[in-house]
């Protein structure tokens, strides 16, 4: 594992970088680079909307007089929307699994907040969000959740792949099977991993390890993270292929709710999450949203197919 990017660098080139390099944590920098990739597919997938007449520009007033804006080019500023709010959903949800946390958070201010986050959490808070801030741009709320479908299913996984690198306790249960002979190809780890010199620090300690980050885990378990990483980035292609064949509005992010629970509902077979004991039933919370947010998909593609149906119909006879 590489906790710091200094330790990814030393990894690949045996070289140390100084300081201030040793501070940019590994998670932090991919969590970043999935808002700037998403930023970008939701900048091209904007600008085709507008192209259509989808989308229209608007006009600000600013201090030199009235000036139009295009609507990609609120992007940036949504995406730091998203990233506060989604943040702060993260926690919240978090908490929410575990109380105790939040009592431990007075004890010590200084623990590490950005531990814990939960993706639904983030998911939900900032799509309200981000849709109030685009709206008051002019941007229809239905339009633009269909123009970041594509993008928030590959920022997941990019995240993901921050979750795997970092080793940050996101991984799965303990796996003792052998790997399957359809993945002889493929590393170990890919089947089966200890988590080396992960960044929480859990586990036991690693022989002859000195300094930060030395400990590794007693078994094997299934690296979920790079499942989910694997699997969301081809869902994303899968949905970037779609974006122009689906028409009706609002079924492409419906789709995009279906893949997103589909997924989620089957790596948390194998994934460790705390959980709420239910008339006797151990379940997690992504279990419990999980199906929740695939039911709205379906019903939203049947919804708003039918709605668009219907639209083309009354504009035939019309």
């Amino acid at each position: 594992m590489y906790p710091t990017f200094a330790d990814l660098f030393k990894d690949l080139t045996g070289l140390q970088l100084p300081f201030p390099f040793t501070l940019i944590q590994s998670f932090g920098l991919l969590v970043a680079c999935s808002f700037l990739f998403a930023a970008y597919f939701l900048t091209i997938e904007l600008k085709r909307k507008e192209a259509q007449g989808l989308l229209k520009p608007f006009v600000k007033t600013t201090k030199k007089g009235e000036e139009t804006i295009h609507p990609y080019q609120v992007v940036g500023n949504a995406t730091i929307v998203a990233a506060i709010f989604g943040f702060l959903g993260s926690k919240i949800f978090d908490y929410l699994e575990n109380p105790s946390e939040i009592v431990e958070l007075f004890r010590h201010p200084s623990m590490n907040l950005f531990s814990g986050l939960t993706f639904y959490g983030g998911l939900i808070v900032a799509a309200f969000a981000v849709v109030y801030y685009t709206r008051k741009h002019g941007i229809p709320p239905i339009h633009m959740v269909d123009a970041t479908a594509p993008s928030l299913m590959l920022a997941y996984g990019v995240g993901r792949i921050g979750c795997q690198v970092a080793g940050d306790g996101d991984w799965g249960i303990n796996n003792f099977a052998p790997k399957p002979s359809w993945m002889r190809f493929l590393p170990d780890w890919c089947w089966a991993y200890r988590y080396p010199h992960n960044v929480v620090g859990e586990g036991i300690p690693i022989p002859g390890c000195e300094g930060n980050h030395c400990f590794q885990l007693p078994d094997p378990v299934f690296p979920t993270p790079l499942y989910e990483a694997f699997a969301c980035i081809i869902l994303f292609f899968v949905l970037w292929s779609l974006r122009k064949k689906i028409v009706a509005p609002g079924v492409m992010f419906s789709f995009y709710l279906i893949l997103n629970g589909l997924e989620r509902s089957a790596i948390e077979q194998i994934r460790i999450n705390t959980q709420y004991h239910i008339f006797g039933f151990g379940i997690t919370q992504a279990q419990i949203i999980s199906p929740i947010i695939f039911l709205l998909g379906v019903i939203g593609v049947i919804y708003f197919s039918k709605k668009h149906k219907a639209k083309l119909e009354s504009l035939k006879n019309d």
